[in-house]
């Protein structure tokens, strides 16, 4: 019997269709991240979007549905505006992410404050802290005015800002 032309343990090569298969099977993606993803395989552009044009038409694809998952993945977490510039970082059309962004119904105030009470709970004792305290807040996309509202109605007074 002869052994197959491959080396032990190794696959053969997946097509671009079967790649997305795979991809999709795993987790939903937004167009551009699966373009970027089967960019690489040496195939046309214009077979790539082919493929995607097939899957959104067999319903595989699609961006709404992605941008709806991982809005409500990031909610109550992040801002809405960190949200938003998150679903367009990757690829989802600017009305698209707006509409699943509003569909989520956060309130970013509630949300900070939720936050700052998880992971703080008490006043900052000193500037170095209030400090530390800030940069995460503004690191989950939050405006400094919601900030500094948090941080004031929680014991820091309005001078120390």
């Amino acid at each position: 019997m002869v052994a197959p032309d491959r080396t032990h343990g190794s696959r053969p090569a997946l097509t671009p269709r079967q790649k997305a298969l795979r991809a999709l099977a795993r987790r939903e993606y937004s167009r551009a991240e699966l373009a970027r993803k089967l960019g690489g395989g040496g195939e046309s552009a214009a077979e790539t979007e082919a493929l995607l044009d097939e899957f959104e038409a067999s319903g595989w694809l699609s961006d709404e549905r992605f941008a709806g998952g991982a809005a409500r993945q990031r909610q109550g977490r992040y801002s809405q505006r960190y949200i938003l510039e998150d679903l367009k970082a990757k690829g989802v059309a600017g009305d698209t992410a707006k509409e699943a962004v509003s569909a989520l119904e956060q309130d970013d105030y509630a949300t900070a404050l939720a936050l700052w009470r998880q992971r703080f709970g008490k006043a900052p004792a000193d500037q170095k802290e209030k400090a530390r305290q800030v940069r995460f807040l503004q690191s989950r996309g939050f405006a400094l005015q919601i900030v500094f509202k948090v941080l004031r109605e929680h014991g820091v007074a309005a001078d120390d800002e």
